[in-house]
């Protein structure tokens, strides 16, 4: 069984529930299994060490979950128009693996979550992407052979699956969304399927 690394932030828990789609999506490709894992909370005025296990939800990620993994979905919501601090401080710190080169070649997609319509969603799903080029990923976006993605009227881009909270609701999924958060994650453990094949 392989695992693609599902790894995300989220305040409000709308980045969390899509994160849990696209698991959904991953699990349902044969021979692959999502690893849901989140990131710790950063402060602009101390440092402090957070508890290698948080309170609820996933453990936090760790670089050996990358090295691990045979693909890589990323989530953030949105900080005007890019990536939140505390998964950008997370990806700061994996230079040695862009050293080894222990992401290479691997597949990556990325999803993002704002309150408004035009909250700046494609430009914090490209901001993500740059680090991924940089570690050498294949990039997976969501094609438009995908009917949710001409018929939403929320979330969902072909940069990767989206929410917009002032929609629905923090959390609370339009079908389209989920369904699209799902669509991610096929994508991405479908082409690291082929991937681990060829190996």
């Amino acid at each position: 069984m392989h695992e693609i690394l599902v790894l995300y932030y989220s305040r409000q828990g709308s980045t969390a529930a899509l994160a849990r789609h696209v698991c959904r999506g991953v699990d349902s490709v044969s021979g692959m299994k999502a690893r849901l894992r989140t990131v710790a909370p950063v402060a602009t005025t101390i440092e402090r060490i957070e508890p290698s296990v948080p309170d609820d939800g996933p453990p936090y990620a760790t670089h050996q979950d990358l090295i691990a993994c045979s693909g890589l979905i990323l989530g953030s919501p949105t900080r005007f128009g890019n990536m939140a601090a505390p998964l950008k401080y997370f990806l700061d710190g994996t230079s040695p693996l862009w050293l080894s080169g222990a992401l290479k070649d691997k597949p990556a997609a990325v999803f993002t979550s704002t309150q408004t319509l035009h909250g700046g969603q494609e430009t914090t799903l490209l901001s993500m992407m740059l680090p991924l080029l940089h570690h050498g990923m294949y990039l997976v976006g969501i094609p438009y052979t995908e009917p949710g993605l001409t018929e939403t009227e929320a979330g969902g881009t072909p940069y990767g699956a989206s929410h917009v909270a002032a929609r629905s609701g923090a959390g609370a999924l339009s079908e389209i969304e989920a369904a699209l958060a799902r669509a991610l994650g096929v994508r991405v453990a479908a082409l690291a399927a082929r991937l681990t094949r060829r190996a």
